[in-house]
């Protein structure tokens, strides 16, 4: 468990300056991190500190971690990312008609 210094380190180095990474990265660390395991905040620390080419060509699908904790991680914050996407469409659509 990170202290909460250590988590304010943790969301200034989630944002990268490369927008495509600070939409996955940013909300992931935000609201997902917390829940993880221990064995994956680890892994998720090891994954921020990967070069940003890096994590672009693994998170657009152009190639994969070859460790197999990043890659798992990897999945997660793109499993979350189209999580919140669909949720913040939906919430966007309420009140229009056929939508509950």
């Amino acid at each position: 468990m990170l202290s909460a210094d250590d988590f304010r380190r943790l969301q200034w180095h989630s944002r990268r300056g490369m927008l495509e990474l600070d939409v996955l990265l940013e909300p992931f660390t935000n609201q997902a991190f917390k829940a993880l395991s221990e064995e994956d905040q680890s892994a998720y620390l090891k994954l921020i500190d990967c070069e940003d080419p890096d994590l672009f060509a693994w998170f657009m699908g152009e190639s994969r971690p070859q460790e197999p904790d990043l890659a798992r991680l990897v999945d997660k914050v793109l499993q979350h990312a189209r999580g919140g996407l669909h949720d913040g469409l939906h919430d966007g659509l309420k009140g229009a008609p056929g939508v509950q």
